[in-house]
C-alpha cells in the first residue's frame, strides 16, 4: 500500500507541475510569461500576451493535467483518487521546476472536478460564466464558483 500511496503521490504531482503556460509562451512567443502581467504561469495570464489560442491551449493543457491522473487513479488505486487530484493541484501551484512559483490552480481544479463528477464539473463552468459576465474579474469568478460548488455538493 505504501509503495502505491508514492506513485500515486509523484505521478499525479509530477502531472499538475508540468508548466503548461511558460512552456507554450517560450515556444511560440519566445517570451517568459513570468514577466508578463501578473506574472502568473495560467491561462488567464498567457492571455495577457494577446495570443487567444496559446490562452486557450494553455487553459485545455491545465485542465487535463487535472483530468489524465485521477483518470489513471481511478482505474488503478480507485482509493487513492483524492491524493491524486490534491498532488496534481500541488503541483500546479507549487511546481518543482520553477522553484515552486506556479499557477493559481482553477483549471488544474476544474480538470479534477471533471474527472470526479461531470455535473459538478458543469455546474462550475455555468456560475464562473455568469459571475465573470456580472463581475469582469476571473478570480472572483473562480472563488465564488468553487464556494458555490461546495455549497451544493455539502
Amino acid at each position: 500500500m505504501t509503495s502505491e500511496i508514492f506513485l500515486v503521490f509523484l505521478l499525479s504531482y509530477i502531472s499538475g507541475s508540468i508548466p503548461f503556460g511558460l512552456i507554450l509562451t517560450k515556444l511560440f512567443l519566445n517570451q517568459d510569461i513570468r514577466n508578463i502581467g501578473s506574472k502568473n504561469i495560467g491561462a488567464t495570464n498567457v492571455l495577457r500576451t494577446g495570443n487567444k489560442l496559446i490562452a486557450t491551449l494553455t487553459l485545455f493543457l491545465d485542465i487535463t493535467k487535472g483530468i489524465v491522473p485521477i483518470l489513471i487513479t481511478k482505474y488503478f488505486f480507485p482509493n487513492l483518487v483524492f491524493l491524486s487530484g490534491l498532488m496534481a493541484l500541488l503541483g500546479h501551484i507549487f511546481p518543482v521546476w520553477i522553484k515552486f512559483k506556479g499557477g493559481k490552480g482553477v483549471a488544474t481544479y476544474l480538470g479534477i472536478i471533471f474527472a470526479l463528477s461531470l455535473k459538478l464539473g458543469l455546474f462550475f463552468c455555468i456560475s464562473w460564466v455568469l459571475i465573470s459576465a456580472i463581475t469582469k474579474y476571473s478570480s472572483l469568478s473562480s472563488i465564488l464558483s468553487s464556494l458555490i460548488l461546495f455549497l451544493i455538493s455539502f
